[in-house]
């Protein structure tokens, strides 16, 4: 009965979606009202997910370069200082309902989900900058997330360099761009007490483009403690290590996309007697096949090894823990960056030699545009590990 429910809610929350009617007219937040241009001009079919241009304007420092940066800047005659004339700022609103969310069998209005202010755009012909406040995230101030400051073509070497806040799994796929309410699963898992993932992190990035190869190289440097407050002496890293992180990516032709990134790291972790360091290796390929933005494939396998972690909820030391994990993303909008719509499917699996951290969960996202700014969405996930369920959300996410 219970999963006659379920298929049930599903469909009509698909239904729900095409049964609501288009409006074809264009939002402007931020970059956009900035250069009088639309979305689409970046993000395909709908943000947040970028496309080839957004990605090197992003890249370019959050500018076009055909553009001329002093008409955006109040003229004070000293060539030295950036002054907006308006401060480019925008703001993201995301609420939902949804039912069964952790088996619970209940209903739930989540509205707002999230609420953030964003602001970025380039300070000199190099010098950008970047962030966003979370206002309210499922109910409280998170604070910063995004927040970093970038440096383009670093000594005319082709270089990109980003100091500041960010996730460290941005140069693979950022999560931050997805559509799904359901996470990419393997970027924040961490046996026992550790605290060092693929996700938010305090560092540098050094980026460089090898046109005529198709080839791009990354490197980070990082914390690898997250981004809680900072500690003793205003420092926030909990220890005296710095990780790692080294990445490749390699497109072939105009579709295919391949990668492999290496991570590794210490981190000092507390247990029941004092401290112990942990050796922590991550590694992985990752795959992307893009035909012409109608059809896309994001895959990705991230293999982790544990030198040791401790267990806290029985005080017990384990060793050489190995976690792996992948995921596959496919995104289908039949007119490309035209689409009024899109469906998206998200499959996740963690498997760990640490009982807890197994997940497999399937999922089936679809989204409409009431502008392009705007859109409704329904997602429903069914959990394959554990306790099986499933659960559904309806829902909207805007900017302006």
């Amino acid at each position: 009965m219970k999963k006659r429910l379920y298929i049930k809610i599903a469909l009509f929350a698909a239904v729900l979606l095409f049964l609501i009617p288009c409006r074809n007219l264009n939002g402007i937040p931020a970059f956009a009202r900035k250069y009088q241009i639309s979305c689409q001009v970046c993000h395909s079919p709908v943000m947040p997910r970028l496309k080839g241009f957004g990605e090197e304007f992003a890249g370019n420092g959050f500018r076009l370069t055909e553009y001329e940066s002093p008409r955006y800047f109040i003229q004070t005659g000293d060539d030295r200082l950036s002054l907006f004339r308006e401060l480019p700022l925008a703001l993201r609103l995301d609420g939902f309902a949804s039912y069964n969310f952790n088996d619970a069998g209940q209903a739930d209005f989540g509205s707002p989900f999230v609420l953030k202010i964003l602001s970025g755009g380039e300070i000199s012909d190099r010098l950008s900058y970047y962030f966003y406040f979370l206002l309210s995230e499922r109910g409280h101030i998170a604070g910063v997330e995004d927040a970093f400051l970038m440096y383009h073509n670093l000594f005319n070497t082709g270089i990109n360099f980003f100091i500041g806040q960010f996730q460290a799994s941005d140069p693979l796929f950022k999560g931050e761009l997805r559509y799904t309410l359901e996470s990419y699963r393997i970027y924040g898992t961490t046996p026992g007490n550790s605290t060092t993932d693929l996700k938010y992190d305090r560092g540098v990035i050094l980026e460089k483009d090898f046109a005529s190869t198709g080839t791009t190289l990354v490197g980070q440097v990082l914390n690898g403690c997250g981004i809680g407050e900072a500690g003793e002496g205003y420092l926030f890293d909990k220890d005296k290590y710095k990780n790692f992180m080294l990445r490749i990516n390699q497109s072939i032709g105009k579709s295919v996309t391949l990668g492999m990134f290496g991570y590794l790291g210490k981190e000092m972790l507390p247990d029941a007697t004092g401290t112990f360091t942990s050796e922590i290796k991550m590694f992985g390929p990752d795959l992307t096949l893009n035909f012409d933005e109608r059809f896309m494939l994001n895959v990705q396998y991230v293999r982790r090894f544990d030198s040791d972690v401790f267990v806290e909820s029985d005080s017990s030391m384990l060793a050489d823990i190995m976690t792996e994990g992948a995921f596959a993303e496919v995104i289908f909008a039949p007119k490309g960056d035209m689409s009024k719509w899109y469906l998206t499917g998200l499959f996740n699996w963690v498997e760990s030699g640490m009982s807890g951290l197994d997940y497999t969960s399937a999922t089936l996202h679809a989204g409409y545009l009431l502008r392009r700014n705007m859109r409704v969405v329904s997602e429903f996930t069914y959990m394959l590990s554990g306790s099986k369920y499933g659960k559904v959300s309806l829902g909207f996410v805007s900017a302006f």
